[in-house]
């Protein structure tokens, strides 16, 4: 078996390292979400972390690990006995793949056995398995928002809900999250963002010196891992024996009242929604305390704490990125501490660990991975370090920016929007006399209509089109096809009434046989595939129109965000036409292509649409059951490129819409003529409102 990378010998990842070292010491502290650029080591460190952890005693014949001293007395397996034979083991590792079903997950009941057999069988699932370890979830921005939902109750109950029709159970489940993202391929939403207690952002170090580091160490590993682990440790069980110590100490860890209103003050000036931040900031600032060797929490540990619990919690718009301003939280440590004793009562047998990171090292600060995450985070980087020294900027500072820098805005109900204006907006957005391309600006999205596909799909879990899905409302029963997930009780009965007699009924109760059994038909909404068809051609930047067109286009990006679409984008303009954003889960990076596309030149409407044509094939191949959405945005104006028609017909049987943004007293109608040839639902740009209001009218 190839042995783990150190955790010890990661270079730099400070704030990383300490965030994971945090929830070591106290799982109240609510995981890490850990964002960060494809090859920065985010796997690696998370797998060695769980190496570090102090050993765990579990009765031996449990399947949901319980505590010998202390057994779960609702645990499915027990009541266990006193006396039970126990071992001891080291802390578990799960990892929860991206594709996992609810049932693995959480776990399944045996319904045919239940019903056929009447006995509660229960399988286990991957949070039973995590209890007392490490629950590590890849990619989890990609994961669906149910099973989401699902992971973060656990982890903030301790315990996990199984409930299937009339059978219930329920067991412990108490573990380390840890979540790891990149946010090039979309965004967690900020409801389920706040559910995790510290956030750290990481990137690549652009230091050449760290970059060689991280090249030589990881090759020492590959070339003989053990005997690269041998020489790490001494700092690895270091690294154990300091994380054990500072559990023993963290309940005599004292939070005075002064360091309590203190961090009330700084969630309450950042303006953070609910306490969780209040209770995450405090109980990570108790854990600093603890792992310093310190018995009361300071200023410092509030420092350290806030600038990994606040910064992800501050997003008020989809489009904005994680930030803190680092100044405003200087200023209200300044003027809260006052009060504080400058001597740091800290225990004198336990000096806190010292070093560049957490952990130190023979080298000074740590390497590379376990074949599974090439490259490095960025070396020397940390919010507060183990020994609360130096301090860097985990996430992306500052006031809170949407993704391309500029503040998004906020949703403005019916109202249409100002058009943008200031020093970095071009007026017009095309040409200018020299020939320059120019950029128009993009104003506060709005809400735009209720925009779906027709029919019943079988697309994954969204919001915006009619499918059958694993959730939502029952609409008729069919014999499974596979393992029976979702039992149609009712559907059941009637299956199996018939047949009472000739199978000897002779006691209350039918008599079932799996031949009976019948599943659910649910019936909820999809997400589709949105793919934005943008004209970018003159004729789309005269009297500021591309302004407004951008700011539409936005706010139908907003409106796929909501409703958990994947969107992309084709633009044309000149001569021919390009895939702006392929197919994405990335919302925030159509938003800044799209902020960033240019205006121009003459008009190739049937070389956009053929583009379209061919995204849409490929992605079908992809995904083919996520419906696509085509949302073409233009006047309808075609100078160049080829034969529309001939292009219009190879988007036959796709759900189209076309944006009109024809504009002033005469208007030739080729927006309309457009959707005819696609027969798709016309939309005039300059009457959204008016659609929005009718809408509310009718509902």
């Amino acid at each position: 078996m190839t042995a783990t990378y150190p955790f010890s010998a990661v270079v730099g990842l400070d704030d990383l390292k300490l965030a994971l070292v945090l929830n070591a010491v106290s799982p109240r502290v609510g995981g890490v979400l850990v964002r960060g650029e494809k090859g920065t080591a985010k796997s690696t460190i998370v797998r060695a972390l769980a190496a570090q952890l102090p050993p765990v005693e579990v009765l031996a014949a449990c399947r949901f690990a319980c505590d010998p001293s202390a057994p779960d007395p609702e645990c499915p397996d027990g009541p266990h006995e006193p006396g039970e034979q126990a071992v001891t083991r080291a802390a578990t590792l799960v990892e929860l793949p991206v594709g996992a079903s609810e049932d693995r997950l959480v776990g399944s009941l045996d319904l045919e056995r239940a019903l056929t057999e009447g006995v509660k069988a229960f399988e286990p699932g991957l949070l039973a398995a995590a209890h007392r370890g490490v629950l590590y979830v890849d990619e989890v921005n990609l994961l669906h928002d149910h099973l989401v939902d699902l992971l973060l109750d656990a982890a903030a109950l301790g315990t996990c809900y199984v409930e299937r029709e009339a059978v219930s159970v329920r067991h412990a489940a108490r573990f380390l999250l840890v979540g790891t993202m990149n946010p090039e391929e979309g965004e967690l939403r900020p409801q389920l963002l706040d559910r995790f207690g510290l956030t750290v952002e990481v990137r690549a170090s652009r230091e050449p010196s760290e970059r060689a580091e991280v090249v030589r160490r990881r090759m020492a590993h590959d070339a003989d891992p053990r005997a690269f682990a041998a020489r790490w440790t001494a700092q690895e069980a270091e690294l154990a024996a300091g994380i054990a110590a500072a559990r023993d100490r963290l309940r005599a860890v004292e939070l005075p009242d002064a360091r309590l209103r203190q961090i009330a003050e700084v969630c309450a000036a950042f303006e953070v929604d609910g306490l969780r931040a209040d209770l995450v900031t405090a109980n990570a600032a108790v854990a600093h305390a603890a792992w310093r060797g310190s018995r009361v929490v300071t200023t410092e540990d509030v420092r350290v704490a806030a600038r990994l619990s606040l910064p992800h919690r501050r997003r008020r718009d989809p489009f904005d990125a994680p930030g803190l301003d680092e100044r405003l939280l200087e200023e209200l440590l300044a003027r809260t501490s006052e009060d504080e004793h400058p001597d740091d009562d800290s225990d004198p047998d336990t000096p806190p660990p010292t070093g560049d990171d957490p952990t130190g090292g023979p080298d000074g600060d740590g390497g590379q991975g376990d074949g599974q995450d090439e490259g490095q985070g960025e070396g020397g980087q940390g919010h507060g370090r183990a020994d609360g020294g130096r301090r860097g900027d985990a996430t992306s500072g500052g006031d809170t920016q949407a993704a391309d820098g500029a503040p998004a805005g906020e949703p403005r109900g019916d109202s249409r929007p100002r058009e943008a204006s200031g020093p970095h907006e071009s007026p017009a957005g095309a040409e200018d006399q020299e020939g320059r391309i120019q950029v128009a600006g993009v104003a506060a999205p709005y809400r735009v209509p209720w925009l779906k596909v027709e029919g019943l799909g079988d697309g994954a879990s969204g919001r915006r089109s009619r499918a059958r899905t694993p959730h939502g409302r029952t609409t008729g029963s069919r014999a499974p096809h596979g393992p029976l997930r979702s039992l149609h009780l009712t559907a059941t009965l009637v299956a199996a009434a018939p047949y009472q007699k000739e199978r000897g009924r002779s006691a209350p109760g039918l008599l079932i046989r799996q031949e009976d059994l019948r599943e659910t038909v649910k019936e909820g909404r999809e997400g589709n595939l949105v793919l934005f068809v943008v004209d970018a051609s003159g004729s789309m930047a005269a009297r500021r129109r591309m302004t407004a067109v951008k700011t539409a286009v936005l706010s139908l990006l907003l409106d796929a965000y909501q409703r958990r679409d994947k969107v992309g984008m084709v633009t044309f303009r000149g001569s021919a036409a390009e895939v702006a954003l392929p197919p994405t889960s990335s919302v925030e990076a159509g938003a800044a292509r799209l902020r960033a596309l240019p205006t121009g030149g003459r008009t190739p409407l049937a070389a956009g649409l053929a583009r379209a044509a061919e995204v849409l094939r490929v992605e079908r191949m992809r995904d083919p059951d996520r419906r696509p959405l085509l949302v073409v945005v233009t006047d309808g104006r075609a100078t160049s490129g080829g034969d529309v028609d001939r292009a219009a017909a190879l988007l036959t049987g796709t759900a189209s819409v076309v944006v009109d943004c024809e504009s002033g007293p005469v208007r030739l109608g080729l927006a309309a003529r457009l959707a005819t040839r696609l027969r798709a639902r016309l939309i005039p740009l300059d009457g959204m409102d008016d659609l929005i209001r009718d809408y509310r009218r009718a509902s």
